[in-house]
């Protein structure tokens, strides 16, 4: 039962991300921008932070 509910969750979720494309691009590529500078900031996060504990936290 969980299997099908999170396949509706899916087809649900991909239908709304094509309806946005389809519907205004310029928002969907704002959107897209947005999460690709998110995860940059995220791994640049965790490169300071690896970099800290390999100078020995100090």
């Amino acid at each position: 039962m969980a299997v099908n509910a999170k396949k509706i969750a899916v087809y649900a979720l991909v239908v709304f991300v094509l309806y946005v494309i389809i519907t205004d691009p310029k928002a969907a590529a704002g959107y897209v921008e947005i999460a690709f500078e998110g995860i940059s900031n995220a791994a640049s996060a965790i490169g300071d932070f690896m970099t800290w504990v390999a100078d020995g936290a100090k």
